[in-house]
């Protein structure tokens, strides 16, 4: 079999993906479906609740002015010297002047605060409306741009087919028209046609290769790896030494053995491993991210503050507490943020959910963990439950 470069094996990695049903493609509609679809329902809930206060609102507006008509009507009839002994007697605090006068003052701004509260909520309810529709409109062009995407994918694996059944007669131009509607490059689509057009190239090669590594296990794969590599034999005369077990003295002799001689490490290995975007694309797979789901930029913004042990860490967070590592795809720098499992847990703590921090993750990359704390200590000393507080305000 030939030897494929790196990048005509990445261009058909892309290819084959978009080929499965754990396309790329179906997985950020996928997403953005979730996300949608949680948007729809968040705001039929709100646009309920704020339905029932406004008619809670508006019934307050009318009682108000209804029964302050009705309560001056009888205050104005009122002589309270009709009723001076029963009041003295009784030690009754009542005085109709004085309600009346105090009626007049705050009757009029008590109603106009409540329209004010009744507009409000009705342009609250107009924002939640559109946002509820706006996101069932996405939720229906999802729909929509799945079933060609479905016919497209169709459409690419009749290509595939053809290509390896060594039967392709189809024009450049139907296959770069073809590809186009999976957002390729035109580098890519060029090279894309030519693999598909001259499968003897390439493509029998990487499938044949790509077939025969799905019937074998992983044990078998890693095996053969070893055996590539044939490490030199040598004899190593172990010195006798002298243990004390128990305060006794035993003299043991190793026995002559033979053993695989490592090779010795170059001064780079020595130090630290150095990682290249092909190494972090192997780790992303081992950590059950996408490396195609992320741009060159995102990678290489990656390996600028790479850190294994806290990429490794960040990932296991999300995992442990449900958290969706679609997040990372818009917020990158999460990846590598060494304060991600403090933010997270500070927001779990105060009884925020997996689904609140999905919706608004810019919460994580807008503060640090000590001006998250800050914000947080701000709103329950103003007398606020941040659980109740939305993220978006924060």
């Amino acid at each position: 079999m030939k030897i494929l470069s790196p990048e005509v094996t990445r261009l058909l990695d892309k290819l084959y993906n978009l080929r499965g049903e754990d396309s790329v493609i179906f997985k950020e509609m996928a997403s953005s479906e979730e996300k949608a679809e949680a948007t729809r329902v968040r705001t039929t809930e709100e646009k309920s609740s704020l339905q029932d206060k406004i008619a809670g609102l508006e019934r307050d507006s009318k009682n108000l002015s209804e029964q302050g008509k009705k309560l001056a009507d009888v205050l104005s009839n009122i002589d309270k010297n009709d009723f001076a002994t029963v009041i003295e007697r009784l030690e009754i605090n009542f005085d109709p002047e004085a309600l009346t006068k105090k009626l007049n003052d705050t009757l009029p701004g008590t109603i106009d605060k409540v329209n004010d509260d009744i507009k409000e909520s009705q342009e609250n309810l107009v924002r939640v409306e559109e946002e509820m529709n706006s996101a069932i409109t996405e939720i229906e062009e999802i729909g929509i741009r799945r079933d060609a995407a479905v016919a497209n994918q169709a459409k690419l694996n009749e290509y595939f087919e053809l290509a390896l059944n060594g039967n392709i007669n189809i024009t450049r131009d139907s296959i770069t028209a073809l590809l186009e509607q999976f957002d390729f490059s035109e580098e890519e689509t060029r090279e894309a046609a030519k693999i598909l057009m001259f499968p003897e190239d390439a493509l029998y090669d990487y499938d044949a290769k790509l077939k025969e590594a799905e019937k074998r296990s992983i044990s078998e794969v890693m095996q053969e790896a070893k055996n590539n590599v044939e490490p030199e034999k040598v004899e190593v005369q172990e010195e006798t030494s002298t243990v004390s077990v128990d305060e006794e003295k035993v003299e043991i002799e190793e026995e002559t053995k033979e053993v695989e001689a490592k090779p010795e490490p170059t001064p780079v290995e020595t130090e630290a491993k150095t990682f290249d975007k092909e190494d972090l694309m192997d780790l992303f797979n081992e950590i059950g991210l996408d490396y195609l789901d992320y741009t060159t930029r995102d990678l290489e913004e990656v390996l600028e503050h790479f850190n294994e042990k806290v990429i490794r860490r960040n990932v296991g967070i999300f995992k442990n507490n449900d958290l969706s590592l679609d997040i990372f795809v818009d917020h990158i720098n999460l990846l590598y943020d060494r304060e991600l499992e403090a933010k997270v847990d500070r927001l779990l703590r105060i009884g925020k959910s997996a689904l609140d921090i999905y919706l608004n993750p810019t919460v994580l990359t807008k503060y640090d963990y000590r001006n998250l704390d800050k914000a947080i200590i701000l709103l329950q000393n103003s007398g606020l439950d941040p659980k109740k507080v939305p993220l978006m305000a924060y």
